[in-house]
């Protein structure tokens, strides 16, 4: 039998394109009336209803209408996009989900998008080399200190189980790549970087090299498409505690990234030299980035050593490498040019 899935933050670059990835694979196990969107103004949905899909507007913070939404359209699997830190919106989509398990019977899924900052030690990890097969549920919670996003890893996991809602964690890297979704079509570093650079007229870098982990949006997407068909064929696959999924393609070595920048956009007469200067201080790297200040740092100079296992373990096989991704400075460089119309709304809640 069908099952219903919500996406929320569709009109987001994650989310929008998670959407068209989930909206291409209909006709197989996944069918298009069977997919909701979540925006939040009446112009995205406006936007998103070409689609084909039921457009919801609604206020994630609002107890009653998410509960309404998820139960008035048989909702069974969220997919989480719209953040990565507000514990509020997570508290309400799997208390709505398991209220839905309640009155149809059925199982309910709730997959939640994480950062993979988390796990460097700019980041506050303190325990070295993770793969997502090890017991990092139990590390989380013995880490010490406020973290927005660690908090919201526990309080999923926690929570979903307390509900009886089976919970999946992707986490999340530096994402690249022109977006496939209906509103926002580029990510967050990058396009922050090459605005900046072109404002200011210098390529700036931080005072140390980070090589984080990163993915295209095709490849990231596939994934998260990938853990809902193993959700719909029943398939046993790690959840719950032991379900965080390392969504790393390879890593983002961002000196050479700057590098590659500057030669780009000083070509294009864009900046006014081709070598890359550090950043005086990570505060007013903030202040230009729009990053906020206390995680500029994880955000600019982290690395990380993190091992992924359980996405491969899935069959996933990003078609993005390190090598692909450092020729397509000047993909990156257009898109910003002229896709960057939409101010980016990650960092609101942090």
């Amino acid at each position: 039998m069908s099952q219903n899935i919500l996406i929320t933050g569709a009109a987001g670059y994650i989310g929008g394109s998670v959407l068209a990835e989930v909206i291409s694979r209909t006709g197989g196990l996944i069918n298009a009336e069977n997919i909701s969107a979540a925006v939040r103004t009446e112009e995205q949905a406006q936007s998103l209803s070409k689609l084909g899909v039921n457009v919801i507007q609604v206020d994630l913070n609002d107890e009653g209408a998410v509960n309404e939404a998820v139960l008035f359209n048989k909702i069974n699997i969220i997919i989480h996009t719209a953040s990565s830190t507000n514990s509020r919106l997570v508290t309400l989509l799997i208390k709505a989900l398991s209220n839905r398990r309640l009155v149809s019977g059925k199982e309910v899924y709730f997959i939640h998008s994480s950062v993979t900052t988390l796990f460097s030690e700019e980041g506050g990890w303190p325990y070295g080399e993770v793969r997502d097969t090890d017991p990092i549920f139990e590390k989380e919670k013995q880490i010490e200190g406020h973290h927005p996003v660690r908090e919201t890893n526990i309080l999923v996991t926690e929570l979903a189980k307390a509900q009886k809602v089976t919970s999946f964690n992707v986490v999340v890297p530096v994402v690249y790549g022109r977006g496939s979704g209906e509103w926002r079509k580029i990510s967050v570093n990058i396009p922050a970087y090459i605005r900046t650079s072109i404002a200011h007229k210098v390529v700036y870098k931080f005072d140390k090299d980070g090589s984080p982990p990163a993915v295209h949006i095709s490849d990231l997407t596939e994934l998260y498409t990938l853990l809902v068909e193993k959700v719909l064929q029943n398939e046993p696959i790690p959840s719950g505690e032991n379900g965080y999924y390392f969504a790393m393609a390879h890593r983002a070595p961002w000196w050479d990234i700057m590098q590659r920048l500057a030669k780009a956009l000083y070509a294009r007469g864009l900046v006014t030299e081709p070598a890359v200067q550090v950043w005086p201080s990570y505060e007013m790297a903030a202040e230009h980035l729009g990053f906020p200040a206390l995680y500029t740092r994880g955000i600019g100079a982290s690395s990380g050593q993190l091992v992924p296992v359980n996405a491969y373990q899935l069959g996933w096989s990003p078609k993005w490498d390190q090598k692909r991704f450092l020729e397509s400075m000047e993909d990156e460089i257009q898109d910003v040019l002229e896709l960057d119309t939409i101010k980016p709304t990650l960092f609101n809640s942090v």
